[in-house]
């Protein structure tokens, strides 16, 4: 469901954030203060922090910035659980899920952890954006 859908009582964030790493922390930091308002359990916020701090990471590091040199990510809170949108300028690589990773490999695990914290999360391409959206139990 795109944020431009929800119902009328649903708060979203979002958050126009700089195309590079300093953003992750800044991000985290909003989100849970946003998730604190909600009184979500300290559990739930640190899931959705982590998954959105992979999605942010990613963004930063395998996709060239929005139009205008940003990322962008949103989030909300509804009867499915907390939502966690992150918009970047679409590289040439598509985030994908990763069943098996090397053992002595110092990435690819990023997705792996958004998998096993999320109830489901997806991708949405245009021609000019990509937004990964994911969902965590609440």
């Amino acid at each position: 469901m795109s944020s431009a859908t929800l119902p009328a009582d649903v708060s979203v964030v979002d958050v126009v954030l700089p195309h590079e790493v300093s953003a992750v922390a800044d991000a985290r930091r909003r989100l849970a203060a946003y998730l604190k308002r909600y009184r979500v359990t300290d559990a739930a916020c640190d899931d959705a922090q982590l998954v959105l701090s992979e999605l942010l990471s990613n963004a930063i590091r395998y996709a060239p910035p929005l139009p205008a040199g940003e990322v962008r990510a949103a989030w909300w809170i509804d009867k499915a659980g907390i939502h966690v949108e992150v918009t970047d300028g679409r590289g040439d690589t598509e985030p994908q899920r990763i069943s098996d990773t090397h053992p002595e490999s110092i990435g690819g695990r990023g997705l792996a952890i958004v998998e096993v914290l999320t109830s489901g999360w997806d991708v949405r391409t245009a021609a000019t954006h990509r937004t990964v959206h994911a969902i965590i139990p609440s």
